[in-house]
């Protein structure tokens, strides 16, 4: 299914190898719940159709700025805070613990044609981590704030919504830290506890690109721990020609530099976007001893998500408006 998937996408949008790429006016989103270690026997038809209707409501807040003249800044900020005020997806209200106890969330975004970004981390009273790290984009001369002081630069931002840290309290994470210190304390280390995030990337009919992540970070992590997602180059990047939001082992992706590095190949190699994306994420990654995926699309709107895990939720919209969502890979 999935390669029929890919194949109907290399014939809805313009090829992606040529040069001097144009959209021609049309827009398309690309959004990630994050990629895992997840169980198809252990996710019954409830749990797949929850997931499924968080990704279609991200796509359609998303889509109702694009497809009202909107920019992709505006898309990807806005079906970012329908995934993080879902307590499905690790990120805002969904965020995992840290070992402490306590939640630490992390946000990018970056917008392609101007180059601007800017990115939170360790933020924890920050009900839409996206939004601040927007604001620091627009509103100050710096990329990234980080725990005390983007909370003391939110304080001068009084649009920012703030929560107490309880707020992001779930019962589902709270298993899960549990079960991580148990692993943990009997030396077991699972990989699905590295995993969650959400991301989004976007084309405007005016040909701009911008991506954005945002999560909660890992389960059980310590000592202020920053994976990729909040790096701009590492888990988030957008160019004018191409954007991309990572999900995974932060570490292996901030050593690669996968979200810059995939676009880069693009540019300076030639290669077609699912062609790079496809190299880093199922040969590059893997054989540095990570896993995990992305999402991305072009200046022509070709729509990648590749992963090397047992799944990835994801949701697209394509340049002629026919949209899905899917989370295994198949």
């Amino acid at each position: 299914m999935w390669g029929f998937l890919q194949e109907r996408f290399r014939a809805q949008v313009p090829s992606d190898s040529s040069s001097g790429m144009t959209n021609q006016g049309r827009t398309a989103l690309v959004i990630h719940g994050g990629a895992g270690v997840m169980d198809r026997k252990a996710m019954t038809a409830a749990d797949q159709a929850a997931i499924r209707a968080g990704l279609d409501a991200a796509l359609t807040a998303g889509n109702r700025v694009l497809s009202t003249g909107g920019n992709a800044v505006d898309a990807v900020n806005a079906a970012i805070n329908v995934l993080e005020d879902n307590p499905l997806f690790n990120a805002g209200k969904g965020a995992v613990f840290n070992a402490a106890g306590k939640h630490e969330l992390d946000a990018s975004l970056m917008e392609g044609h101007t180059g601007r970004a800017g990115a939170v981390a360790g933020v924890v009273t920050i009900r839409n981590p996206i939004n601040l790290a927007r604001a620091v984009m627009e509103r100050s001369e710096h990329v990234m704030l980080m725990g005390d002081g983007a909370e003391h630069f939110a304080d001068a931002q009084p649009d920012i919504a703030r929560v107490p840290n309880s707020y992001f309290d779930t019962e589902s994470r709270r298993k899960a830290l549990l079960k991580a210190q148990q692993q943990l304390q009997t030396g077991v280390k699972s990989k699905a506890a590295y995993f969650g995030t959400v991301g989004a990337v976007a084309l405007d009919a005016a040909g701009h690109i911008a991506a954005a992540t945002s999560t909660g970070g890992m389960t059980n992590k310590k000592w202020g721990r920053v994976g990729d997602s909040p790096i701009i180059g590492a888990g988030t990047w957008a160019d004018a020609n191409c954007g991309i939001s990572a999900t995974g082992w932060g570490e292996f992706f901030i050593r690669n530099a996968v979200a810059h590095d995939i676009c880069k190949r693009v540019e300076y190699r030639g290669d077609s976007l699912r062609a790079a994306s496809d190299y880093v994420i199922n040969e590059e990654i893997p054989a540095a001893g990570g896993n995990g995926g992305v999402i991305g699309l072009d200046a022509a709107g070709n729509l990648i998500m590749p992963f090397n895990t047992s799944g990835m939720y994801r949701g697209w919209i394509a340049t002629d408006g026919s949209r899905g969502t899917a989370i295994f890979k198949d």
